[in-house]
C-alpha cells in the first residue's frame, strides 16, 4: 500500500541510515551467502507469481485508465512469461562470477612494496525508474550480486507490481541470512521524494536514472550525487549499399517492431541511396504492413503513398511506439554524420556486407554500443551475457553501455610492505 507520509526527508534519511548499514555487511558476505540471497528470491518470485500477476493487474487498470499508450502498458505488463523471465535473470546474475575482491592490476615496486587494484562495492545505489516493475528485479538483484544496497524508487504506474517484486528480493534476502534493508524502495509516490533522494550524497554514492526525458532533466539538474545516465534511446539503423536485402529486411523488421516500447528499438532507419530503389520500398512496405507508422524524408514518401512527411523534429524523436522515421543518405559517411547530429549515443547499427564500410561505421559512430548486421534490441545487458542491466549507460565516466555486476563496483589500492618507509 502507498503510504501516507507525513514527513518525507525523514522517511527517506531512515531509508539511507538502513542502506548505508547495510551495504556494509553485504560488501563482507561470502558469495554464497549473497547467491543464495539471488536464487531465493528467484523461487519467491515463481511461488507468489500469482500474487505478482493480481497486483500488476492494479497498475494495469489505473494505466487503462489514466490514458497511458500502448507502448507504456506493454512496458508495465507482467505476464507469467516476464515473471518467469525475471525469476531467470536472478538466477543468472547468481551464476555470474562474483566481482569482489578480484585483483583488476598487481605490481611490485623496487623498494619492495606490492600494489594491487582490488574491485570493491560502490555501496549504496539509488535507481529511479519508470513504468518498467521488472526493473525492480534486475537492478535489486545486480546491486546485490555486486555487494551495494540498493534505494529503489520505481514509477507511480508500477508501484503495486514493484512493491511484490520487493517483496520477494526481501524473502529472498530472509532466507540467505543478510538484511531485509539491503534492498529498499521509497514507500511513498510522492514526488518530493525523488527531490529528498537526490540530496542524498550522505547515503547514496552513485544514481542511476531510468525513464523518459523529463526525468532524465530532472535528475541531471538537481542531483548532488554522481550518476551513470542513462539517456533516450533514439537509436538508428542504417542499411548501406552492400546490405544484403532479406537480412535488412530481418533485422529491421526485429529492431523496429519486435518491442517499439524499449529502449533499444530503432527509432530512425537510414537507407544508402545506392539502395534506395531496391531495398528502400521493400523495408517501408514491411513496416507499414506490420502496422508501423513511417514518416520520411521526400525520397521516401515517393516510395508509397501512406508515408507521412518528416518533420526536423522527427529525426530527435524517441517514439516508443510503431512510428519510424526514415532517411536517404548518400553512404556511410552521410550515415555517420546524421548519427553523429541525433543519436542519444544509446545504440547505432550497420546493415552491410562490406567490411570496410563495417568498420568505418564502427569505428566511427560514438554510441555506448554499435553493431554490426545485428538487431539493435540485442541492447540488453541480458543478451550480452551479463545476467541482466541496471540500464544503459550513455555517458563516458566508469560504466558505458550496459550497467552489469562489474560496472557496479569500483576499486581500492591495497599496499603491501615490509616496514618501508619514504625518504625525505
Amino acid at each position: 500500500m502507498d503510504a501516507v507520509v507525513a514527513d518525507v526527508s525523514a522517511v527517506m534519511i531512515d531509508l539511507g541510515e538502513k542502506a548505508r548499514a547495510a551495504g556494509r555487511v553485504l560488501a563482507q558476505s561470502p558469495t554464497a551467502q549473497r547467491n543464495t540471497a539471488l536464487t531465493e528470491s528467484a523461487a519467491a518470485l515463481r511461488e507468489r507469481a500469482a500474487e505478482i500477476g493480481a497486483e500488476n493487474a492494479k497498475d494495469m487498470e489505473a494505466g487503462r485508465a489514466k490514458g497511458l499508450s500502448g507502448a507504456l502498458l506493454d512496458r508495465l505488463e507482467l505476464t507469467p512469461g516476464r515473471i518467469e523471465a525475471m525469476a531467470k535473470g536472478l538466477d543468472e546474475i547468481a551464476a555470474l562470477p562474483d566481482p569482489l575482491g578480484q585483483v583488476i592490476a598487481a605490481w611490485d615496486r623496487p623498494n619492495g612494496l606490492h600494489i594491487e587494484r582490488v574491485r570493491v562495492p560502490l555501496g549504496v545505489i539509488g535507481i529511479i525508474y519508470e513504468s518498467r516493475p521488472n526493473v525492480t528485479a534486475d537492478a535489486g538483484a545486480l546491486c546485490l550480486k555486486s555487494g551495494n544496497a540498493a534505494i529503489l524508487r520505481g514509477g507511480s504506474e508500477s508501484f503495486h507490481s514493484s512493491q511484490a517484486i520487493l517483496a520477494c528480493l526481501q524473502e529472498g534476502l530472509r532466507r540467505a541470512g543478510l538484511p531485509e534493508t539491503s534492498v529498499q524502495m521509497v514507500p511513498t509516490r510522492d514526488r518530493a521524494a525523488v527531490g529528498e533522494m537526490l540530496r542524498m550524497n550522505k547515503y547514496i554514492d552513485v544514481i542511476v536514472p531510468r525513464g523518459g526525458k523529463s526525468l532524465i532533466e530532472r535528475v541531471i539538474n538537481e542531483s548532488r550525487i554522481p550518476l551513470f545516465q542513462h539517456l533516450e534511446g533514439l537509436c538508428h539503423t542504417y542499411v548501406d549499399g552492400a546490405a544484403d536485402l532479406e537480412m535488412a529486411r530481418a533485422v529491421v523488421m526485429n529492431a523496429k517492431m519486435r518491442r517499439t516500447g524499449v529502449c533499444g528499438s530503432t527509432e530512425t532507419l537510414l537507407v544508402d541511396r545506392r539502395v534506395a530503389g531496391t531495398h528502400l520500398p521493400v523495408l517501408v512496405q514491411d513496416l507499414l504492413e506490420a502496422g508501423c507508422e513511417v514518416r520520411g524524408d521526400e525520397m521516401v514518401q515517393k516510395v508509397d503513398p501512406r508515408v507521412l512527411p518528416a518533420s526536423e523534429e522527427d529525426w530527435n524523436t524517441e517514439y516508443l511506439d510503431a512510428i519510424i522515421s526514415v532517411k536517404v543518405v548518400d553512404g556511410v559517411e552521410a550515415a555517420i554524420e546524421h548519427i553523429a547530429r541525433h543519436s542519444s549515443s544509446h545504440t547505432d547499427s550497420i546493415i552491410t556486407s562490406d567490411p570496410k564500410a563495417a568498420e568505418m561505421f564502427l569505428n566511427n559512430v560514438d554510441s555506448a554500443i554499435v553493431m554490426h548486421n545485428a538487431s539493435t534490441q540485442f541492447a540488453d545487458g541480458g543478451e550480452f551475457g551479463m545476467g541482466a542491466e541496471i540500464g544503459i549507460s550513455t555517458g563516458k565516466m566508469h560504466a558505458r553501455g550496459p550497467v552489469g555486476v562489474e560496472q557496479l563496483t569500483s576499486f581500492k589500492y591495497v599496499v603491501r610492505g615490509s616496514g618501508q618507509t619514504r625518504p625525505k
